[in-house]
């Protein structure tokens, strides 16, 4: 994994944008807490949120697991901030490897968790 260039704070390890692959990307998003953590993140229009301001109903250290899964996917920006991690989608590393992928799958976890309410 090549690290990109660091934003502000402490940085973990993410994959450059040109090694962000299809089927990691598919498989990370395959787990629904991990999806409705990605469209939490997509509803909050490029702000960054801290792990602690998702209502995942897991153990913290699953969460982690489930936010390390996405960082390593390449699905999301983890970096520190003080004592918070946040986090952050990476819409526009997504979007210039696999156009329109994002936006599809965002769309179809909204239908398939309005439909599940029905």
């Amino acid at each position: 994994m090549t690290p990109t260039a660091p934003a502000a704070g402490r940085e973990l390890p993410h994959p450059a944008s040109e090694e962000i692959r299809l089927e990691g990307v598919l498989h990370a998003l395959a787990d629904p807490m991990r999806l409705q953590i990605v469209s939490e993140l997509a509803a909050a229009g490029g702000v960054e949120l801290t792990c602690s301001q998702f209502a995942v109903p897991v153990t913290k250290s699953t969460t982690t697991h489930h936010f390390r899964v996405l960082r390593e996917a390449g699905v999301i920006r983890q970096v520190y901030r003080g004592t918070a991690k946040m986090n952050g989608l990476r819409v526009d590393d997504l979007n210039d490897r696999f156009p329109g992928l994002l936006d599809a799958l965002i769309a179809a976890a909204a239908r398939q968790a309005g439909s599940a309410g029905a």
